[in-house]
């Protein structure tokens, strides 16, 4: 077994969000030890200038190479929209980003190739899903929605109140209007709004979940580039947070769907 197989997978995002991906990783890749860094002092970064949040990754990037990873998953959908070249060209071990999954599965699911996105004004601004999109198929038609309300509603908890339901409807009314029949959730907090998404939208429409879809490509990856844990002991897990890391305890938990073991806060 290759010693360096045993390192960990390293997940960074603006906050809370990205433990969606962990969450998905934890579940198709259950002997890989995971090293999670969550920017939580400097949340939100949908609103934050392109200059601010490239420089920003780099710090983290930085933080997570110094822990030895060997493979780097970009959770953020925002950072992934803007600082995913830097990241990767500062990255001795591959780099993996929501936005390109998503992308991958949304056009194999569509059947009428009128794929809906949702996500942060700044992923949205950014058109990097309608780029990721038309690179696999230029006939596609992409219709996307910056849908700022959502991170908050969720970290509130609020995944099936009636004041998320009227936003929820509001956003995605002229989505739908386009007759899409798949929806890329465009953020990481978004798949736990999935069954509210899917009762507005109908059974007919598929709503991509970019934390699993970042799963099977990083599971692909790692089986194609030899880098399984062969190691088949309780993996090791690590949470990282830049601002003390209570609230992110209480929330991620529910995010994560299971009690978050080791948590420590860390200055960048």
């Amino acid at each position: 077994m290759d010693i360096k197989n045993n390192r960990a997978i390293g997940v960074f995002d603006s906050g809370i969000g990205g433990l969606t991906v962990v969450r998905a990783l934890m579940e198709r890749l259950p002997f890989e030890n995971i090293i999670y860094f969550g920017d939580t002092a400097r949340v939100p970064y949908g609103i934050k200038s392109v200059e601010t949040i490239n420089r920003y990754a780099m710090q983290i990037t930085e933080f997570l190479l110094k822990k030895d990873v060997k493979l780097l998953i970009v959770a953020c959908n925002t950072m992934a929209a803007v600082a995913y070249q830097a990241i990767r060209d500062l990255s001795p071990v591959p780099v993996l980003e929501v936005i390109e999954a998503s992308a991958k599965i949304a056009v194999a699911e569509t059947r009428s190739k009128a794929i809906g996105v949702i996500g942060t004004p700044a992923t949205i601004n950014s058109n990097a899903y309608s780029r990721a999109i038309h690179l696999l198929d230029r006939n596609a038609k992409v219709f996307s929605q910056a849908c700022p309300l959502f991170v908050p509603l969720v970290e509130e908890g609020w995944f099936d109140h009636a004041a998320t339901r009227l936003v929820a409807e509001e956003y995605l009314k002229p989505v739908m209007a386009e007759h899409i029949d798949t929806l890329v959730l465009g953020c990481t907090h978004y798949p736990l709004l999935k069954p509210l998404f899917q009762d507005i939208v109908g059974k007919q429409v598929r709503l991509i979940d970019s934390a699993e879809a970042m799963a099977e490509i990083a599971a692909d990856l790692i089986n194609r580039e030899n880098l399984s844990n062969e190691n088949h002991l309780s993996p090791d897990y690590l949470f990282c947070v830049s601002d003390v890391p209570y609230r992110f305890q209480t929330i991620g938990e529910r995010f994560l769907g299971r009690t978050l073991p080791r948590v420590e806060m860390v200055r960048l």
